[in-house]
């Protein structure tokens, strides 16, 4: 849930430490396409492997938990500074993988098929979401991007909570479990989730109206991987809550 514009180091103070770039050292809509598929590339890798690893009896705790300390690590300083972007976003994308792969084959093997309606449903999301902005359906508005802002930062602070209780063995009501609100607590975290993408695309074309140099490219991607990862592992929660009613 970081690096994306709802959050305040991916914002319009990105442009402004970046300056202003011309030529064949700015940031293009191209050029972040083609990172953001080189990066999506990576992970999908890195989670193959680890997926194989798990169904052939390998234990995979250790690339769970290392991918997800390490791609949390990298996340914060590629936020905090874009210009490691070029360099530490494959391999965020490597150890977000495999957490990711091994996440996925655990669901997969409670739930038969599991993976790949979440994977149809964020690939769709997208598309949606991708469509709508184009058309100026949805409009990123600053009420807009205000918004998903306040309703990301809730639920990361809730998410935060839920950790910290549940190191003290108190679980957070509603939160994991499969009620009618569990599961409408699921679905509307799908739903914000879902619209930081919209931030990401007004981040990538207003970068590229603003001139912002090269690096910006793989940030932008990078945002754009975070949101999509989110969006995933919360329609697999979902998904998994409504199967096992």
């Amino acid at each position: 849930m970081l690096g994306r514009s709802g959050n305040p180091t991916l914002n319009d103070k990105s442009f402004e430490k970046s300056g202003h770039y011309l030529g064949a050292d700015r940031m293009t809509i191209e050029g972040t396409v083609n990172k953001a598929f080189i990066t999506l590339a990576i992970l999908l890798g890195a989670a193959f492997a680890t997926w194989s690893m798990y169904f052939n009896g390998q234990n995979v705790t250790g690339f769970a938990i290392g991918g997800a300390i390490g791609g949390l690590i990298l996340a914060l300083v590629i936020s905090f500074k874009p210009t490691t972007a070029r360099y530490l976003v494959p391999v965020y994308a490597a150890l977000e993988g495999a957490f990711l792969g091994a996440l996925s084959a655990s669901y997969e093997g409670r739930f038969n098929g599991i993976t790949l309606q979440a994977a149809l449903i964020t690939m769709c999301v997208f598309i949606a979401l991708l469509l709508a902005y184009k058309t100026r359906l949805i409009k990123a508005t600053e009420n807009f991007k205000l918004g998903v802002f306040a309703a990301t930062a809730g639920i990361a602070l809730v998410y935060l909570v839920s950790i910290v209780l549940g190191m003290f063995g108190v679980t957070v009501p509603y939160l994991h479990d499969n009620s009618l609100i569990g599961i409408g607590i699921s679905l509307v975290i799908v739903i914000v989730a879902a619209l930081n993408l919209v931030l990401d695309f007004d981040f990538i074309e207003q970068g590229a109206q603003r001139g912002a140099p090269k690096y910006m490219e793989w940030y932008g991607a990078f945002g754009l991987i975070v949101t999509l990862v989110w969006l995933y592992i919360e329609i697999l929660r979902l998904l998994s809550k409504l199967r096992s009613r």
